[in-house]
């Protein structure tokens, strides 16, 4: 054998596992770097997702007793049908699972909160909806 060949063998055996070990590091110091800056933006989506959840369902509570005290100085301000209406949002709104962040009905939920809601001022026929924080800031911002 020639022992140039042999030479040439050994360095570019030397180059392959120098590139495979590089890449392997690599990746090794990427996938750390992944798990650290996805728990960061999980962390970081799921404290806005859960604030836009609570300050809606804020707003319907809000309703709710503010139906409930109209109630309370007139039991005949609302019709039957608008009482067992308005307790039954209430009792979705209660019922919602707050300490189940990976419950899988939750969308669904919320869904039957928007809808027993909009039944309840349809029968009220008021013109109410949740608008968020962040509608009602750039609406606040258009008119300035």
């Amino acid at each position: 054998m020639d022992p140039k060949s042999n030479n040439l063998n050994d360095f570019l055996e030397e180059s392959v596992l120098l590139d495979e070990s590089q890449y392997q590091q690599g990746f090794e110091d990427g996938y750390k770097d992944g798990l650290v800056s996805g728990k960061e933006e999980g962390r970081d989506v799921g404290l806005s997702a859960g604030f836009q959840v609570g300050e809606e369902l804020g707003f319907y509570q809000g309703c709710i007793h503010v139906w409930n005290s109209v109630m309370q100085i007139d039991p005949d301000a609302f019709t039957s049908r608008v009482r067992k209406n308005i307790a039954q949002l209430k009792t979705l709104v209660d019922g919602f699972p707050f300490m189940e962040p990976e419950n899988e009905n939750v969308q669904e939920l919320m869904e039957n909160i928007r809808l027993k809601f909009r039944v309840v001022c349809a029968n009220l026929r008021v013109r109410l909806e949740y608008e968020g924080q962040f509608s009602t800031l750039s609406k606040d911002a258009e008119d300035m």
